[in-house]
C-alpha cells in the first residue's frame, strides 16, 4: 500500500469531502483541511500553508476564491516535496476571453502549470449536486428558479464523476500534464432540469426564465452582496455564448465508463428526499 499522503484542500466543499472520503475507502494516508478544520487551511493566511504540506505527495486543489494566492502556494508546496498537483477549474476557462468570471480559477491554473511538478486540471460544467445541495435548492424548494438561461443548454455533471476522476487523476499515473473538460453524458435545458426533478419528487416547482438585470437584482435583494450576484450572473453570460454547452468523453477516457445521466442523479436525490 502506498505511503504516499495526499492532501485535499476545501474538504467541507461538493467535491472535496468526496474525494477525501475515496481516498480513505482505498486506503490511502489524507490530510483533509479547510478554514475550520484541525489541520487549518485558509488561502488568505499564508501561515497555515506550510504545516499542512508538510510530507505531502499530492494535492487537490480548489481554487481560492481571489486570483493570485495559488502562486505563492504552489511554490512553497514543491519545496516541501509535493510532486503533483489536480487542481478543480471551470468548464472551458481558456475560452471565456475578458470576463471577470473566473479569474481566480485562470489564475490558479497558471500557477500549478508552472510548479514544474506533474499536474492535472478538471474543468467540470455544472454540478448537477447544485439542485439539492446549492445554488438552485432554496429557489426550488420556494417551488421557482428563475435564471437568466433562455435556451442555454447543459451537460450537467455529477459530482460523484467528478471526485471519481479526482482520484484517479491524484493516484494513477498517465494524467500529467492534461486538462479535462468534464460533462455529463447529454446536455439539456435549465427547463428541462426542473421539469425532471418535478416529475419525480412531485414536488410543485417550475423554471422561469429572466434577463440578467432582472436575475442580479433579485439575487442582491435577497442580500447577497452586489459582487457576488454579479459574479454569478457573468457565469450565465458565458454560457448563453456556448462556453459549457458540448457533451465531451472526458470522463470516459480517465475512468473508462459513461458518467452518471440527470435522471439518474434525480431519482437517487429524490429517493434520498432530497425535495421534500
Amino acid at each position: 500500500m502506498s505511503k504516499d499522503v495526499f492532501l485535499v484542500l476545501g474538504a467541507t466543499g461538493k467535491t472535496g469531502r468526496r474525494v477525501a472520503a475515496r481516498l480513505r475507502a482505498a486506503g490511502r494516508t489524507v490530510r483533509a483541511t479547510s478554514r475550520s478544520s484541525a489541520a487549518r487551511f485558509d488561502w488568505a493566511d499564508p501561515s497555515t500553508w506550510d504545516d499542512v504540506v508538510d510530507g505531502v505527495s499530492a494535492v487537490y486543489v480548489i481554487a481560492p476564491d481571489v486570483p493570485g494566492p495559488a502562486h505563492g502556494f504552489v511554490p512553497r508546496a514543491v519545496a516541501a516535496g509535493v510532486r503533483r498537483f489536480v487542481l478543480l477549474s471551470g468548464r472551458g476557462a481558456d475560452t471565456w476571453g475578458d470576463s471577470t468570471f473566473g479569474l481566480d480559477m485562470r489564475s490558479a491554473e497558471e500557477a500549478v502549470r508552472a510548479s514544474g511538478v506533474e499536474w492535472s486540471i478538471l474543468r467540470p460544467t455544472n454540478f448537477n449536486q447544485n439542485f439539492d445541495e446549492d445554488l438552485f435548492y432554496a429557489p426550488i424548494m420556494a417551488g421557482e428558479l428563475a435564471l437568466p438561461a433562455r435556451d442555454i443548454v447543459e451537460p450537467f455533471i455529477d459530482v460523484d464523476d467528478v471526485a471519481d476522476v479526482a482520484v484517479a487523476t491524484l493516484t494513477e499515473p498517465g494524467h500529467a500534464g492534461h486538462t479535462y473538460e468534464l460533462s455529463g453524458p447529454r446536455a439539456l435545458t435549465f427547463r428541462e432540469a426542473i421539469e425532471e426533478i418535478a416529475r419525480v419528487s412531485r414536488r410543485p416547482v417550475r423554471y422561469l426564465d429572466v434577463s440578467p438585470e432582472e436575475y442580479v437584482a433579485a439575487f442582491v435583494a435577497q442580500g447577497v452582496p452586489p459582487e457576488t450576484a454579479s459574479y454569478v450572473g457573468e457565469m450565465f453570460d458565458l454560457m448563453r455564448g456556448g462556453a459549457t454547452a458540448k457533451v465531451t468523453d472526458d470522463v470516459h477516457r480517465v475512468l473508462g465508463r459513461r458518467p452518471r445521466d440527470f435522471e439518474t442523479y434525480v431519482a437517487r436525490a429524490a429517493a434520498a428526499g432530497a425535495w421534500r
